[in-house]
């Protein structure tokens, strides 16, 4: 069992998949926090104010694709781990071309049953990216919320005429800078 606490956000539109990936990562690991969304909208949201350190989507739901969703999650947070798990797509070629695109794994739904056993590898990979102690990595979470936030705030700020719309991009820049040079590199941005 995975003792390192995993805060994931789980895409999935089916209740009764929800329910039987919650039951067996909570099998995998001590005292996972999951969130459940089924659009992109709060997907966002949750990459916004969650911040989780794994996604695990379907691939077909019903306002998008997990493509988009994966999209969104590597703009927002690049870098951080992406796991389809669905059951419509039966093409291989597909399945080989979302691990290209960036998907950290790739699980059918065919397989539920053997979903513990097909997760542990990589949920053990994710754990093993996340070398850092935990209250570094609450540190970090408790900053990139802060910086996403006024991100969102600042993306929503209705700017009436040019000379705001650039201090607005001022801003961004001068917090991008300085989550830059505080990291070491933009994957926290």
């Amino acid at each position: 069992m995975i003792k390192t606490p995993l805060r994931i956000l789980l895409v999935e539109d089916n209740e009764a998949d929800v329910l039987i990936t919650r039951r067996n990562l909570q099998k995998l690991i001590e005292n996972p926090t999951i969130e459940v969304v089924e659009d992109l909208s709060s997907c966002k949201q949750k990459l916004i104010n969650f911040i989780p350190d794994l996604v695990i989507s379907d691939y077909n739901l019903p306002t998008c694709t997990g493509l988009e969703v994966m999209q969104l999650v590597q703009a927002r947070s690049p870098g951080l781990p992406f796991i389809f798990l669905t059951g419509t797509v039966h093409d291989e070629e597909l399945a080989a071309n979302t691990i290209l695109a960036g998907a950290s794994g790739f699980i059918l739904k065919k397989h539920m049953s053997q979903l513990e056993e097909k997760l542990k590898p990589l949920l053990n990979k994710v754990v093993f990216m996340m070398s850092e102690k935990q209250d570094v990595r609450e540190r970090l979470r408790q900053n990139k919320i802060a910086i996403n936030q006024i991100y969102d705030y600042l993306d929503n700020l209705k700017a009436d005429n040019k000379e705001q719309k650039e201090n607005i991009n001022k801003i961004k820049g001068t917090i991008r800078d300085i989550n830059l040079w505080k990291n070491g590199d933009d994957s926290e941005a």
